[in-house]
């Protein structure tokens, strides 16, 4: 691309389309991941914060009782 662009990309749309939202993850599905990443819980926790269904620092302290 001339001249050089910080975007680029294809937008493609339908009157018909229907889109969703990815819900919220739980615990269970963070240990699989982190476990096939070959993460802690933890590191997979620190990355995937915004989509946790729970408070990471809560069930810390209840997994510690």
């Amino acid at each position: 691309m001339w001249p050089a662009s910080a975007v680029a990309g294809f937008y493609l749309a339908h009157p018909q389309s229907s889109y969703f939202a990815v819900g919220k993850i739980g615990r269970d599905q963070v240990e699989d991941y982190a476990r096939r990443k070959g993460w802690t819980v933890a590191e997979a926790e620190k990355w995937l914060a915004p989509v946790l269904n729970y408070d990471p620092m809560a069930a810390a302290r209840t997994a510690a009782e």
